[in-house]
């Protein structure tokens, strides 16, 4: 049987899944015990103990000047910040994307500029965003919402653009009207893409968020990577690391679940 036909079981398929993670925990340790072996006070691998004793103490121990628990209120205030812009470039993504992929009117000035700000670098204009909206929460916010919004708009376009156009003329011949037409055949027909795009997006999200705390910012994960960077304090940054892309991955799956749950007849909830 050639290789491109050979197809895991269950077990087999649980094994490959695990495999590469457990390469690099071993490599890791491997590398964190020996250089600990050669320098105890070396701060660039540290051991688990260490990065369990920071956990402990970021996430069970109050802070003794704000007395909250630092982990947990970086989180909710990452959390927030996530999901306010991504649930506004949702809903703008969905408009520009039906307006520019089902009118033509409004596809001739709308498919050309998503396409230019696409290309534009968020992180470029993020002093630009400062300036402008302040230094508060808005400022990051607008920088999700500004980095995803093309994508997910362009994303949105291009299905639209796939509906059949019998699909369209058929509902047009029954009577329906624009508002009719966008509502009751347009819409289903993309909100499960929507979901699709919003997983497919998320890794820049976050991105787009670290680096809005990182530069400006109070709480929130990002901050408080860049934070105890200064004290070269890795046994709390890989932490910290670890558990952002354990969020990134809960939000994934849960994006995952929710289109297969709502939309099971769409082709793309079974990817």
């Amino acid at each position: 049987m050639r290789l491109i036909n050979r197809h895991p079981d269950r077990a087999g398929r649980l094994i490959l899944v695990i495999l590469p993670f457990a390469l690099l925990l071993f490599a890791y340790f491997m590398g964190s015990a020996t250089r600990l072996a050669e320098n105890p006070s070396d701060k660039l691998l540290p051991s688990a103990v260490q990065m369990a004793d920071a956990v402990k103490r970021m996430a069970f121990v109050a802070d003794p000047r704000s007395g909250d628990y630092l982990l947990w209120q970086d989180s909710a205030s990452s959390l927030q910040r996530l999901a306010i812009g991504l649930g506004i470039s949702a809903l703008l993504g969905l408009c520009l994307g039906i307006a520019a992929g089902i009118m033509p009117l409004c596809g001739a000035p709308l498919s050309p500029l998503l396409t230019v700000l696409s290309m534009v670098p968020p992180l470029a204009i993020l002093p630009i965003l400062f300036i402008v909206f302040g230094l508060g929460e808005l400022s990051k916010v607008m920088l999700i919402v500004i980095g995803i919004t093309p994508i997910l708009a362009r994303d949105l376009e291009q299905r639209a653009r796939e509906i059949p156009v019998e699909l369209l003329i058929k509902a047009q011949t029954l009577g329906a009207s624009t508002w009719t037409l966008i509502l009751r055949v347009i819409l289903p027909q993309l909100l499960p893409r929507l979901l699709i795009a919003l997983r497919l997006v998320l890794g820049s999200a976050w991105l787009f968020l670290i680096a809005a705390e990182a530069i400006a910012s109070t709480d929130g994960l990002g901050y408080r990577i860049f934070l105890v960077r200064r004290y070269l304090a890795m046994d709390v940054i890989l932490p910290y690391v670890v558990w952002i892309t354990l969020l990134a991955w809960l939000m994934d799956w849960g994006l995952k679940a929710l289109t297969r749950r709502a939309f099971p007849w769409y082709e793309g909830a079974r990817a």
